[in-house]
């Protein structure tokens, strides 16, 4: 079996310096066999690859019960129950794929993460992802306050790995709040709370997230605002930015799904995420195979050198000590007035994110969490940004407008928004009973839909 102290960000940060774009699945079995056999055929998918273990959902609520009694009745799960099988097993699952040139990253969703990150460490894994608001929220009604609480322990056993030698990774989920219909600067916002607070309990290795939406240009200066943030927020830590291919109601066709993710890949190469997370052709209507997990690989990395070649970019943004200016980037603004009222609220971050939900600073759209407040709406403009219709009491008066009311037809146009754009149904949303639909207009150059 490999060396355990692999260092995640040692292997993204060595792609960086050689100009590719490292590119990722979410991919996870219950069949300790096929879950090898995913790491083994995604490993040399792509010049750069992160593999992935994907916690299944039984798991990730703490119900290992419910997860052993599928497992003897050869129930297939919809990912790996890591703390339900024997580290026997999962080290099988590991030993002679996972290496220095090949690190494993956990992916869960648990707002009670302890026994996860228990069973990983037990495992030599250091890498996983996460946070006490992204991974509270949307997934269930566990109190934030208790979030918060087991997401400070998590973190806090995380770091303690350092003292055995390894540089525990560990990754925000703060840019992907509900998928979709979630501004980019309270995206931007939640993801650099979350790797404060990560940074705060020790952790010096640090990736922040961000999940495509509905504007690339949008898209890009989120991404800009998000490394802006970094470089401001966290010092001596190594960190990247990580994009995920869009997340919402995804393309039913396979000419759509394909070009929304080479979309994904030639924004990640423009703005400098590090890191891809991708999504395949199979991601409408059911689990995707590993066929599909590596031939989605294989194109991402392929578009994103190709996009890199053309425009005389790298295909990342290797030239860290020169973060993106953000002086006229809106997406900075707002995420910037959001980042600096929680910190004002408490010299602790945990209880500054609980004053700041309590009080309704940070308030997810259409998030029907308890602890969120719900006064917040967005929608989608003429031109396919996602915009903000309601601001609630977010601190954002001098930096966005309240427009328009979203309509039930409108919220519902905005979900499929994406979807029917690459499936070239040409569906515009409204945000008022009087919006019209009309044609979407091409963008310049490239094959991709506005």
């Amino acid at each position: 079996m490999q060396e355990p102290h692999t260092s995640f960000a040692r292997y993204v940060a060595e792609a960086q310096a050689k100009g590719v774009l490292v590119v990722q699945p979410r991919m996870g079995f219950s069949d300790p066999s096929l879950m090898r056999a995913g790491l083994e055929a995604t490993r040399n998918a792509a010049e750069a690859v992160v593999g992935t273990i994907t916690i299944d959902s039984y798991t990730r609520v703490g119900d290992e019960l419910s997860a052993v009694r599928a497992l003897n009745d050869e129930f297939p799960l919809n990912g790996y129950p890591i703390s339900s099988f024997s580290p026997h097993t999962s080290r099988w699952v590991l030993d002679g794929v996972r290496d220095p040139s090949f690190p494993v990253q956990v992916r869960h969703g648990s707002a009670s993460p302890q026994r996860i990150v228990a069973a990983l460490a037990m495992l030599g894994l250091d890498a996983t992802e996460g946070g006490p608001v992204s991974y509270c929220l949307p997934y269930g009604r566990t109190p934030l306050v208790d979030s918060v609480r087991n997401w400070q322990q998590s973190c806090e056993f995380l770091a303690s790995l350092r003292s055995t030698g390894a540089e525990p990774h560990l990754e925000t989920f703060g840019g992907c709040m509900l998928g979709q219909l979630c501004p980019p600067g309270l995206l931007v916002a939640l993801s650099a709370l979350e790797a404060l607070f990560f940074h705060r309990a020790g952790l010096r290795s640090i990736s922040l997230s961000y999940a495509q939406q509905t504007s690339p240009e949008q898209d890009v200066h989120a991404i800009h605002a998000l490394r802006g943030l970094a470089a401001e927020l966290l010092p001596n830590t190594e960190w990247h930015v990580v994009l995920y291919t869009y997340m919402g109601l995804y393309p039913r066709s396979r000419h759509g799904a394909l070009e929304l993710l080479e979309q994904s890949a030639e924004v990640a190469v423009e703005a400098g995420a590090a890191r891809l997370i991708v999504k395949t052709v199979a991601e409408a209507h059911r689990i995707p195979t590993i066929a599909e997990n590596v031939e989605a690989l294989r194109i991402a990395s392929a578009v994103a050198a190709r996009k890199a070649a053309n425009s005389g970019k790298p295909a990342t943004g290797t030239a860290r000590a020169v973060e993106p200016a953000v002086t006229d980037n809106p997406v900075y603004a707002e995420a910037r007035a959001l980042v600096d009222a929680v910190l004002n609220l408490d010299g602790d971050l945990g209880q500054a994110l609980l004053k700041a939900f309590a009080r309704g600073y940070l308030d997810v759209p259409y998030c029907l969490h308890p602890d969120n407040a719900g006064r917040t709406r967005s929608y989608i403009d003429d031109s396919g940004r996602l915009t903000w219709s309601e601001i609630g009491s977010m601190p954002l008066g001098r930096v966005a407008e309240s427009r328009g009311r979203l309509t039930a037809r409108g919220l519902y146009d905005a979900l499929s928004f994406v979807q029917s754009r690459y499936d070239n149904h040409f569906l515009a949303p409204t945000a008022s009973p009087t919006r019209r639909r009309r044609p979407l207009a091409r963008l310049s150059g490239g094959n991709s839909r506005r």
